[in-house]
């Protein structure tokens, strides 16, 4: 069968593309996290390259399908980067391709950090997305300080390309730390390993990454200027007592990018910390892996199980598809309406 992708060069060729289209359309960019929903290809992968990057104003504008590593790389020669730790899941779910800086906004992916930095929606100063009726939209702006359709902009971040296909992002920057430091604990079990977590997290000492890996060790973060974080983690082996040792490996990489946890389904799930261990039992995971001190678990299944149907109530998304956790009436009223606004022809799937 011939290849019917589209890929547009530009803004105005995508809006074009829209409006020409008569069916169901599958937006991607880089194609590494296999979400994309049914419908002839529309890629995004043509819009690239950095439009703006200011060091000094800690901003940086760049159109959607620019990928990931562009942006890292040119984040890095100023000693700068994005403080959301957004992820690259192609190990994980054994995909090609390059993650996009539109893609990591349109799901509002991030990494451990999380934990302080929030996501991107925290980060986004604004973006350009064309709609279901091929209409150019702008939200926001280049600074902080101009909140002007910001709130648009947060609600087509996260929307999984749902609203309309994004064409440029601006985010906000933050400089490297000087130094890192990470505290390991082996042989917790789950719930030991949410206590210590918990514990170091409620602590003055600015710990920005707490996760217990598929191997049973737990780990903590701290960053800074190399003798706050000196004092810090000291204070903070203190505080642990024993059985906490510094660590020479940086294990945060694959915790970002959800390695260790083999074959089987994974599953994405949100909760209280406080009930993190309990739900690896009764999911019945071969393996998983805590991060943001026990609210983001990534469970390893059987093949076919539903957990959705096994831990009802709590939001679980199955990783690699194009899925979503079900919504609360109000909220999915919200999301029709918005759907109604931006996508009348319903080009854009529903996942």
């Amino acid at each position: 069968m011939a290849d019917t992708s589209i890929i547009p060069a530009d803004e105005a060729q995508l809006a074009e593309a829209i409006r020409a289209a008569d069916g169901p359309l599958s937006l991607t960019g880089g194609g590494t996290r296999g979400m994309a929903p049914e419908g002839r290809i529309l890629s995004l992968e043509g819009l690239t390259g950095i439009v703006d990057y200011v060091p000094a104003a800690l901003t940086l504008i760049a159109k959607a399908g620019t990928p990931l590593a562009e942006v890292n790389a040119a984040l890095a020669q100023e000693r700068q980067r994005l403080a959301f730790e957004p992820p690259d899941w192609r190990a994980a779910l054994e995909t090609t391709g390059d993650p996009t800086i539109g893609g990591i906004v349109a799901a509002n992916l991030s990494g451990p950090r999380a934990v302080t930095a929030a996501t991107p929606r925290d980060h986004l100063l604004g973006l350009r997305f064309v709609d279901g009726g091929g209409t150019v939209v702008k939200s926001g702006g280049r600074v902080m300080k101009n909140v002007t359709g910001l709130d648009l902009a947060r609600l087509v971040c996260g929307s999984r390309g749902r609203l309309g296909a994004i064409t440029e992002v601006a985010l906000k920057v933050l400089p490297m730390p000087e130094a890192t430091a990470t505290l390991a604990a082996h042989g917790l079990d789950a719930q030991q390993a949410v206590t210590a977590m918990s514990a170091a997290l409620a602590t003055p000492w600015e710990v920005t990454g707490a996760a217990r890996t598929p191997d049973g060790t737990t780990y903590l973060r701290i960053e800074g200027f190399a003798e706050s974080v000196a004092y810090r983690q000291e204070r903070l082996l203190a505080h642990l007592g024993k059985g906490w040792e510094i660590s020479e490996s940086d294990p945060w990489p694959g915790i970002r990018d959800i390695r260790g946890l083999g074959q089987g389904e994974l599953w994405l799930l949100r909760c209280r910390p406080s009930d993190a261990a309990g739900l690896v039992v009764r999911a019945g995971a071969e393996r998983s892996l805590m991060d943001l001190g026990g609210a983001r678990l990534v469970l390893a299944v059987a093949p076919g199980t539903d957990l959705r149907a096994s831990l009802p109530g709590v939001p679980a998304v199955r990783v690699g598809r194009p899925d979503a956790a079900p919504e609360s009436p109000g909220v999915a009223r919200l999301s029709a309406g918005l759907k109604a606004r931006f996508d009348p022809r319903g080009l854009f799937g529903d996942h």
